[in-house]
């Protein structure tokens, strides 16, 4: 039986974690996870202020003790003193996963030019990917989704095309997601029916 995935959510914002306003990263992140995911998943959530010690306590519990196989972080990715977000994220990290931060910020300067002041970053601990996302819901969603034409044709790739099979080889996790919403991209090797051959031929 496949393990049951789960995604710790975190929300890094001194002014919604003390209540001046309501939170919007979590719910967006989670509308779109229950429309782009095709496999059940369960849900930790998380509403922390700006502090590197805080987010790095955080998102050790998250992976070393919730077992979250994937933790989406949104919020404090600039270049403010206040944000420290990927600083805390690299503190906790086994190993960099360059590509994710470029590719954010690639989908990000096709919308806005201060994508370049970004510093989100992807990192692995343990059997567990995390990624710095934006603060804004819009952000969030062209981040995960990438750029489309009116059309619906994908003209630069969402991150999350390239999440299940980073959980795939990192943790063996099988997930997939719904291709009107964001195609999940792996070889044809590690598609699930050529898994389920290769295991009968095993």
């Amino acid at each position: 039986m496949t393990a049951l995935l789960k995604i710790g959510l975190v929300s890094v914002s001194d002014r919604a974690s003390s209540g001046i306003y309501q939170d919007q990263g979590i719910p967006e992140l989670q509308a779109w996870l229950e429309k782009a995911l095709i496999d059940p998943f369960s849900v930790e959530t998380r509403l922390i202020p700006d502090e590197q010690g805080i987010i790095e306590q955080t998102l050790k519990e998250l992976v070393d003790e919730r077992g979250c196989h994937l933790v989406l972080t949104t919020g404090g990715t600039g270049p403010a003193k206040r944000d420290v977000t990927p600083d805390a994220t690299l503190a906790v990290a086994d190993r960099e996963m360059p590509g994710f931060g470029e590719q954010m910020r690639q989908v990000s300067l096709h919308f806005v030019p201060t994508a370049i002041l970004s510093r989100q970053v992807g990192v692995i601990r343990k059997e567990s990917l995390i990624l710095n996302l934006p603060g804004q819901p819009k952000a969030i969603k062209e981040t995960l989704e990438g750029v489309k034409n009116k059309e619906g044709k994908v003209l630069v790739n969402g991150i999350f095309s390239a999440v299940p099979y980073c959980l795939q080889l990192i943790s063996g996790l099988y997930i997939d997601t719904h291709p009107e919403v964001i195609a999940s991209f792996r070889p044809k090797s590690a598609k699930r029916e050529n898994l389920e051959k290769e295991n009968e031929k095993n």
